[in-house]
């Protein structure tokens, strides 16, 4: 069943740049009330005030405090989707484990904190997305096996929430490499040739774009049959 998202209220964690912001736009024209959450204010609220979004909220996301402030003033959720979340890698015999634990704080326990901080507001109509990853079925040799392991663990623990806190859907996206600002951020001077190698190797010879993953998430949002769900938006990279 396909369900509308006019006057539906959406939040968005991560929401102020990249695949969240391109959900929350598509959201917005859907006709939902749409609030996003990054983590600086500054950013946050320019980004609503520029998109007409109906709100902003600032948060850590590894700080349970910073998340139930955000959530505080919200009356009722009918969509919550968690996006937000870092480059977390390293060696797991050389890096530092505080930095390791970062990739299950931001995804794993920032979705936990933020459930228990809605409880009851979280309409039982109403949907959780997630997001894993490539990583998650395809680990690389290069120090990622932790945050392999943090995307896998959400697609777990979305299949279990579908479960546990029935008849709330759940679903996680499953997104590959995509131009997003943080991809810029994470591979620095050296992205350029690490996507154009990569292109070639993938079955459409291009990046997925944030829009593309974005419609995904609204997609989530919208059907109501889809639940314990992973749903990849990732060109057919895994095929490669």
């Amino acid at each position: 069943m396909t369900e509308t998202l006019k006057d539906r209220s959406v939040v968005i964690f991560g929401g102020t740049s990249g695949i969240g912001l391109s959900a929350a736009k598509q959201a917005k024209a859907a006709g939902a009330t749409v609030i996003v959450i990054g983590f600086d204010a500054t950013g946050a609220e320019r980004v609503a005030a520029e998109n007409g979004f109906a709100g902003w909220r600032a948060a850590d996301v590894t700080k349970p405090e910073t998340i139930a402030a955000a959530l505080a003033d919200i009356d009722r959720v009918d969509h919550l989707v968690l996006l937000a979340g870092t480059f977390v890698a390293g060696t797991i015999l050389e890096t530092d484990v505080g930095h390791l634990r970062r990739a299950f704080d931001e995804r794993i326990w920032a979705a936990v904190h933020a459930l228990r901080a809605l409880g009851d507001r979280l309409d039982a109509d109403g949907s959780v997305a997630f997001i894993s990853g490539a990583l998650s079925d395809r680990p690389t040799a290069y120090g990622t096996a932790v945050l392999a392991a943090a995307s896998a663990a959400m697609e777990a623990l979305g299949r279990g929430l579908a479960l546990e806190m029935a008849p709330r859907r759940f679903n996680t996206i499953s997104p590959g490499t995509t131009d997003t600002p943080l991809l810029a951020r994470t591979l620095g001077d050296g992205r350029q040739a690490y996507v154009e190698a990569l292109k070639e190797k993938l079955p459409l010879h291009r990046l997925g774009t944030p829009n593309e993953v974005g419609a995904a998430v609204v997609f989530l949002m919208s059907n109501g049959f889809m639940n314990g769900e992973v749903l990849h938006v990732d060109g057919g990279s895994r095929l490669v």
